[in-house]
Formats: C-alpha cells, structure tokens, sequence
C-alpha cells in the first residue's frame, strides 16, 4: 500500500518500476479480501454465530460499517492524490453481510457468478447514467458530496474509483477462504494453487482476448489516456478509458473493473494470503523477521488512516522523484516501529480500540 502511494513512479522503469507497479491495484484488491475475511472474524469462524450472538455480530459489523463511513468521508475531503476506499468498504460490509451464515463453496459460487456478471452490469449501467444525466441531480442532493466534493451514493455504488458492484467479488472471496481450515497444509497448498490459478486466468485470459479480438488492442490505445496500452492485460499504465468503449472489458488492469482484472487481482491476493501462512509454517524463524509487519496488520486501519494523514501533512505529491525511495522507507520502517512500540503497551491499535468500543457498547443493547 505504501509502495503504491507514495513509492516511485512505475513509468521510471527498471526493477523498481516494475516492483511498484505490482503494488498498484493489486494491494488494494488483496485489502478488500482481508476485509470479507475479517466479516467472518466477526460473525464467527469456523462455525457462524446464531441466535442472539449472531445478533450481535451483525450489529458489530453495521456499526463498523457506520464509523468507516464518515472516516473515510473525511479523509477523502483531505483532497489527497489517495482514492481513500473506506467508504465503499462501509457499503460492500452492509452488502455482503446477509451472506455471513454460508459455507465455504456457496461463498466461492456467489464470488465467481459476481465477478464474471457484475462488471458487464457496471459497464452497461455507466453507459445507461452518462446517457441519461439523472447523476447530476443525485450527486447535487447528496449530503456526502457536500463534504468537499466527497464520494456520494453514485460514486459507492458505481461510477468511483472502488464501485462496490464490482468489488463485492473480493469481500466474498474474502469470506469463502475464512471459511476453510488454514491450518491445514493441504488446505494452504490448495489455495495457492487456486490463486496461482486464477491469476493466471484473469491476465492470461486478458493477453489472448486483447491479441486474438479483432481491432481490441487499437480501440484499447485509442481510448485510454495512459501512456502504455499494450499492458493493459495486467498493469495501471494503460491509464483510464476516455469514453466507454466495449473492446475495455477485455483489459486486466488492475482498476479497470472488468472480470478479468477481478479474476487476476483475486489470484494475487489468494496467492499472497497462501504464500504466507506456508511460509510461516514451514519457516518458524519468520516469526521473529516479520513480527513487525504482523504488527501493523494487527493495526491496519489505524495505519492506513495515519499514511493518509501523513501523506496530507507532509504534501507528498510536491517531493521530487528522487526523494521517493526515501520518503517509502520512511513509511514503511516508521509505521513499523509505531505499531511494534504501541502494541508493546496497548492491546489494540487506537482506532481498533474506539471501534471495539463502541461495536461492544452497541451489542449489548441486542436482545
């Protein structure tokens, strides 16, 4: 996350270009599965709450989804350069909530049929509101775009950089691995495989529908603002379409909102999510190296929203590009060392501790 955001610039080429352009889209999708995976925390794993605990944890999830809601609200007015997605998390949490009782396959099911329908739905659907111009007239009475141009209910929904049509696939992707065993190694190995699977799929699938449509490629170069169009099956460098134009719908791009860039940045996540924990089990030592990393992930909203600030604070969009690998490692070892020293003295990070807080405070009044 902090590569894409405040790293050097992937156009730089090189190792390093290539390094941080893996990170742009794909850490974000590999976020919005750990958030379906935390859902299940929630409502209980491996085994879902019922009754009146069922009750509860429906209740703790809604008001987290109410918190991130004006969070994300007011990081977005900060007017950085970052597309803050804590919103739309608040609406794919409400969304995918009714879903938090299902098992493992029906989850994958319902992943699988969103992604490959969804995104044509999304296509079809910013076609029907740039035609019509009804959005003018919601987004003019929507209180959240009163905050300093904030994303309102269109910019969740469908037209924002992280429509919740199109990003629902991931939280229930999320759901469906928080549902297996993890602990065991066949289980772990079998994810990777799927994963390595589904990338394979998504920007495979991607590279031959662009190379063997007629025309798609050029339709792809002439729509796009970006500087590189023929890596469009699996990079940002192809930039964002100019006018909507079906030939997009094959593009891979990690934030192109298509089926194959759904497929692809799934499979990256479920192959880090793998690689991990087999790494983990099979290498005990990597404990130790990664506990702070593990620390921050113990935290993370708590450091997203401070990289946010910081990024705000410091204007990073005004440092030169010599100053970027710096101004990362800066992040990254700063955010470390917080998180490592906060967790040494409280059990949870502070925002954790405010939403637990509240979350508990707002379950026991559930009968």
């Amino acid at each position: 996350m902090f590569a894409a955001h405040v790293g050097p610039d992937p156009s730089d080429g090189g190792p390093v270009g290539f390094l941080m352009e893996l990170t742009r889209g794909r850490s974000s999708a590999l976020f919005a599965v750990l958030a379906g995976f935390s859902i299940v925390l929630i409502t209980g794993r491996p085994v879902p709450r019922t009754g009146r605990a069922g009750r509860q944890a429906m209740v703790r999830v809604l008001v987290r989804a109410a918190v991130l809601l004006p969070l994300g609200t007011a990081l977005t007015a900060l007017d950085t350069s970052i597309d803050v997605i804590l919103a739309y998390y608040a609406v794919a949490f409400v969304v995918a909530l009714p879903l938090y009782r299902l098992r493992a396959g029906a989850l994958a099911t319902i992943a699988t049929a969103t992604a490959l329908v969804f995104p044509q739905d999304l296509f079809l659907l910013k076609v029907w509101i740039a035609g019509s111009g009804w959005a003018g007239a919601v987004n003019a009475h929507d209180p959240l775009r009163a905050v300093n141009g904030s994303d309102g209910v269109m910019d969740l929904l469908f037209t924002g950089s992280y429509p919740v049509l199109t990003w629902i696939p991931f939280l229930l992707a999320g759901m469906a691995v928080a549902r297996l065993d993890l602990s065991r190694a066949v289980v772990r190995v079998r994810l990777a495989y799927t994963g390595a699977a589904l990338a394979v799929a998504g920007y495979g699938g991607s590279w031959l529908a662009l190379h063997l449509v007629p025309n798609a490629y050029a339709a792809v170069a002439a729509g796009s603002d970006g500087d590189s169009p023929g890596s469009a099956w699996w990079s940002d460098t192809v930039g964002d379409p100019t006018h909507l134009f079906r030939s997009w719908l094959l593009v891979a791009a990690p934030h192109s909102e298509t089926t194959p860039s759904i497929v692809g940045n799934t499979g990256v996540a479920l192959l880090v999510v793998a690689g991990c924990l087999i790494a983990l089990d099979r290498l005990p030592v990597l404990r130790r190296v990664a506990a702070p990393v593990v620390a921050v992930g113990s935290m993370s909203l708590s450091a997203y929203v401070l990289h946010i600030v910081a990024i705000w604070a410091l204007d990073t969009d005004d440092m030169s590009d010599a100053s970027e690998p710096l101004v990362l490692l800066c992040f990254a070892a700063g955010v470390m060392l917080l998180a490592v020293g906060w967790l040494r003295l409280f059990r949870r990070g502070p925002l954790e501790q405010v939403l637990h807080r509240v979350t508990s405070r707002a379950a026991r009044f559930v009968r």
